[in-house]
């Protein structure tokens, strides 16, 4: 079995963070992992208090994961402090990873700040060239390039940190379109899902990226599947929770006998 490691927080509610991803890699058949950079205090109404991992608990988690069951693909979701940022770089280039899809999280759905501002420059500078894909919403996008278009965007992080990178369109008000650039430009066509109940969908969307990446797919087909799974998740009309709501990452592992 193929198997995939999240580096990311945890989301005391089920919906984000390192419980989103572990749920979307079984979804999309492969083995999950997890290393908490930080445990938050939050549901769907919004975060309460975050709680970072030391810097040697996080290093010990890392070196656990990849001396006994390497990873096919690495996740990094929230990564709050520069020096949690620096630690994971650092033995992600000394474990020779591969497959590192890279989640820019900088504010959570309910509107939550989730990253220290400078660690935002660590981020750039230190895991950004070591990502094969970056995955911004649009206001990460424009943090990061100082523009909202998504084509010029994605390509100026491209040509300075040598990532791909999927600049997603979910929050725009009239489609569901992300554009993809890695040397060349490709649009990803999606149907905007009418719910409010989006929480965990950077995460969710991510994640099955680089459980398709582990399987062997290639970055354009990893995506595309992706996309798919986010809207299947999306599209069932899940309701937990009296806020912003969490997907249905199970969706397509029900069958007749699935006890309701």
């Amino acid at each position: 079995m193929k198997t995939a490691l999240t580096i990311a927080g945890s989301d005391s509610s089920g919906g984000a963070g390192i419980q989103a991803d572990l749920k979307t890699f079984l979804a999309n058949g492969v083995y999950g992992m997890s290393a908490i950079t930080a445990l938050t205090a939050q549901n769907t109404c919004g975060v309460r208090s975050v709680l970072n991992s030391t810097p040697e608990f996080l290093c010990d988690q890392l070196d656990a994961i990849f001396e006994d069951i390497f990873p096919d693909a690495i996740k990094i979701g929230m990564v709050s402090s520069a020096e949690l940022i620096e630690i994971i770089a650092a033995k992600l280039k000394f474990r020779k990873a591969k497959n590192i899809v890279v989640d820019p999280v900088m504010v959570a759905t309910s509107g939550a700040k989730l990253i220290d501002e400078d660690a935002i420059n660590t981020l750039k500078e230190k895991l950004f060239p070591l990502a094969t894909i970056l995955t911004p919403n649009l206001p990460e996008l424009e943090t990061i390039s100082a523009t909202d278009d998504m084509e010029r965007g994605a390509k100026k992080i491209f040509e300075r940190y040598g990532c791909a990178v999927l600049a997603k369109g979910g929050h725009g008000q009239n489609d569901a379109n992300d554009f993809l650039y890695d040397g060349a430009g490709e649009w990803f066509y999606g149907r905007r899902i009418d719910t409010a109940n989006t929480h965990g969908t950077g995460c969710t969307l991510s994640s099955a990226i680089a459980a398709n990446l582990a399987k062997g797919y290639d970055l354009k087909t990893s995506v595309g599947r992706a996309k798919s799974y986010l809207t299947g998740a999306l599209s069932t009309g899940l309701k937990l929770g009296k806020g912003s709501g969490p997907l249905d990452h199970g969706f397509n592992l029900r069958d007749a006998d699935f006890n309701d």
